[in-house]
């Protein structure tokens, strides 16, 4: 590859791609603002997980959100490789 060319792996998704992670239900008794984010999380690369935030706050969810054990978000990806960036982009939505 050319050093003035930028890798892109995948295809560039859409905010209405991304507005779909709004759209996912627990089967348990995680609260559903974090199951979304959970399966945001899963599924976007971190530049459209910070896309996603946007929306996820526009629409009215917790950024607190806990499972049946008290875990939020931060505390369930922590132990994660790729979870920092995510971390960090919790912590700015959360002011």
């Amino acid at each position: 590859m050319r050093k003035d060319k930028k890798q892109v792996i995948g295809d560039e998704i859409g905010d209405e791609q991304i507005k779909l992670f709004l759209n996912f239900e627990p089967v348990d008794a995680t609260s559903p603002s974090l199951h979304k984010l959970i399966k945001a999380y899963r599924g976007l690369r971190v530049d459209d997980f910070e896309r996603f935030l946007t929306f996820f706050v526009e629409a009215g969810h917790d950024l607190n959100g806990k499972d049946e054990h008290g875990n939020d978000f931060v505390a369930l990806i922590k132990d994660q490789r790729n979870a920092e960036e995510y971390i960090e982009l919790i912590n700015k939505a959360r002011g």
